[in-house]
C-alpha cells in the first residue's frame, strides 16, 4: 500500500511539472519567437513484488523524462522597423558575447544598433555575419566578402567622400553647326578679365567633387574645329578657387590646372556620324582619353586628374555606336555622370531575403556591408535553453552548420518582420484542465490509501 501512496505522489510531482510547463508557455505567448515547451514523461523503474520471479511486475510511479521545445515557426508579425528580422524557413542567428567571445545562437530577431554602429540583441549580443570587403562594390560575391563570422558593425558616422576621377558623357554635337574659327576664349571684350567664355558652339556643365568632397561645376565647351566639319574641340573651364567671378581653363598634358586655348580634348567623327575618336596616343601604345587638369585649391588635393570620355570610339576599339554622336539633330546631352561623391550620413537601412546588409546615406550613395550567417542542427530541440531567447549548444544538439542565409537549406530573412510565439493558447488551456485532472485522481489516490491505512490501524482495537 506504501508504494502505491508513492507512486501517486509522483503522478502529483509529475503532473506538477506539466503546470509548470503549460504556466511557462502561456506567460510568454507574446515573446518574439518563443518556443513552447512540452514535457516528456516516462514511467519508474518497476521492481518484482515479493521477490518473486512470475507474475509480473509493479511500476512505482511516474518521472519527467525531458522538457523539450517545440521548434514549428510562430507567425509574422509586420514591424516597420527594418532591423527587425524574421527566419522563414530553417535556421538561427548566430550571435556573440563581446566580452567572452561565446557563440550563441537565437530565433528572435528584435535587433537594434548600439551607439558603436553594432547590430545587437536585446541583451547586447552581437549579430554575426560575413563582412564585404569593399563596401561600394554593387555585388556581394566570393571576391567581396570575408570568410570568417565577424560582428556586424554598420557605421553611422559622415559617409567616406570620393573623389572624382572619371566623368562619362554622351551627347549628340549638331553636325550642321557652323564651324566657329575664331579661337575659344575667357575674355570675350578684351579687358584682360575672364569672366565670359566665348566662341563655343554648345556646352553642358556638371557637378565634380574634390577630396574633401566640396563640389565644383565644370562646363565643358564644344567648338565646331575649322581644320574639318567632323572634329570638335572640347575646352574645360571651372571657376577660379579665389575668385568666383572669374573663369580658369583646364590643363591637358600638364598638372598645372591652369590651361590656354590649346588645351583642348578633340573629338572625331566618321561621315556615319559615330565618334571615331575622343582618346590619344599614350607613351605604352594604347589610346587613352586624355587626362585633364583642375585647379580647386591647395586646401585639397593639388591638382585634381579627371578623365572624361565620351564612349566607346572606334580607335579604342569600340563601335562608336553607344558614344557621342555628330547627327542632324538638336544638340542633346543623352547622359552624364561621374565617380565622386560628397560627404553624407546614415539614413536608412535596408536587408534583402539573403541577408545582404545595405544602407543608403543623404547623399544618395549606398554600401554594402556583409552578409547575415544563419545556423542549423541537426537536433535542434536538444539546444540549451538560456533564457532572453537564446540558445546554446548541447551534445545532443550536434554542432552548428553556418552559412549564409538563403543557402545551403536554411531559411530567408524576412526585414521588418518578427515571428511571435509559436504558443497554441487554445491547446495550452486543453493540457492545463488534463493535468489539473490528472493532479486530482493522483492525490484521491494518495487520500484512498490513507483511508485503507487507518482501516488496518483499527483492526486492533
Amino acid at each position: 500500500m506504501l508504494s502505491s501512496m508513492y507512486s501517486a505522489v509522483s503522478g502529483m510531482n509529475v503532473n506538477g511539472t506539466y503546470l509548470e510547463v503549460i504556466g511557462d508557455n502561456i506567460a510568454n505567448l507574446n515573446t518574439t519567437a518563443f518556443k513552447a515547451s512540452k514535457p516528456n514523461f516516462g514511467d519508474v523503474l518497476s521492481a518484482s513484488i515479493g521477490g518473486l520471479t512470475v507474475g509480473g511486475q509493479a511500476g512505482r510511479g511516474a518521472l519527467v523524462q525531458n522538457i523539450a521545445p517545440i521548434m514549428s515557426q510562430g507567425s509574422f508579425l509586420s514591424t516597420g522597423n527594418s532591423l527587425d528580422m524574421a527566419i522563414d524557413g530553417n535556421g538561427f542567428f548566430v550571435v556573440s558575447d563581446p566580452t567572452t567571445g561565446g557563440r550563441y545562437y537565437t530565433r528572435a530577431g528584435n535587433f537594434s544598433m548600439d551607439k558603436d554602429g553594432y547590430i545587437i540583441t536585446p541583451t547586447g549580443l552581437r549579430l554575426q555575419a560575413y563582412i564585404a570587403t569593399d563596401r561600394n562594390s554593387t555585388l556581394l560575391n566570393a571576391s567581396n566578402i570575408n570568410g570568417t563570422l565577424q560582428a556586424l558593425q554598420i557605421d553611422p558616422s559622415i559617409n567616406a567622400v570620393k573623389i572624382t576621377t572619371d566623368v562619362d558623357i554622351r551627347v549628340n554635337l549638331v553636325s550642321t553647326a557652323t564651324t566657329t574659327t575664331a579661337a575659344f576664349t575667357l575674355d570675350s571684350n578684351g579687358d584682360g578679365v575672364n569672366d565670359d567664355p566665348a566662341n563655343y558652339n554648345y556646352s553642358t556643365t556638371l557637378t565634380v567633387y574634390d577630396s574633401q568632397g566640396g563640389g565644383h561645376d565644370v562646363t565643358a565647351y564644344f567648338k565646331k574645329s575649322s581644320t574639318t566639319g567632323n572634329s570638335w574641340e572640347v575646352h574645360y573651364v571651372t571657376q577660379d578657387s579665389s575668385n568666383s567671378s572669374v573663369y580658369t581653363m583646364a590643363s591637358i598634358g600638364n598638372s598645372t590646372g591652369i590651361g590656354t586655348a590649346t588645351d583642348v580634348q578633340t573629338l572625331t567623327f566618321n561621315q556615319d556620324g559615330k565618334l571615331t575618336s575622343d582618346a590619344v596616343l599614350s607613351s605604352t601604345g594604347v589610346y587613352v582619353e586624355p587626362t585633364v587638369y583642375f585647379n580647386f585649391g591647395t586646401d585639397v588635393v593639388y591638382t585634381q586628374p579627371i578623365t572624361f570620355n565620351y564612349g566607346d570610339s572606334v580607335i579604342e576599339g569600340g563601335t562608336g555606336q553607344d558614344a557621342t554622336a555628330q547627327l542632324a539633330d538638336g544638340f542633346q546631352v543623352l547622359d552624364v555622370s561621374q565617380d565622386g561623391n560628397p560627404p553624407g550620413t546614415l539614413k536608412s537601412v535596408s536587408i534583402d531575403e539573403d541577408g545582404i546588409v545595405s544602407t543608403t546615406f543623404t547623399n544618395g550613395q549606398t554600401q554594402i556591408f556583409g552578409q547575415i550567417a544563419l545556423a542549423k542542427f541537426g537536433a535542434p530541440d536538444q539546444l540549451t535553453k538560456l533564457g532572453n531567447n537564446i540558445y546554446q549548444v548541447s551534445v545532443d544538439s550536434g554542432q552548428a552548420v553556418v552559412s549564409a542565409a538563403n543557402t545551403s537549406g536554411l531559411g530567408r530573412i524576412l526585414s521588418e518582420t518578427l515571428e511571435s510565439s509559436n504558443v497554441d493558447l487554445a491547446q495550452e488551456f486543453v493540457n492545463m484542465i488534463t493535468a489539473q485532472r490528472a493532479f486530482q485522481a493522483n492525490s484521491r489516490t494518495v487520500t484512498t490509501v490513507d483511508d485503507m491505512l487507518q482501516e488496518v490501524l483499527s483492526l486492533k482495537r
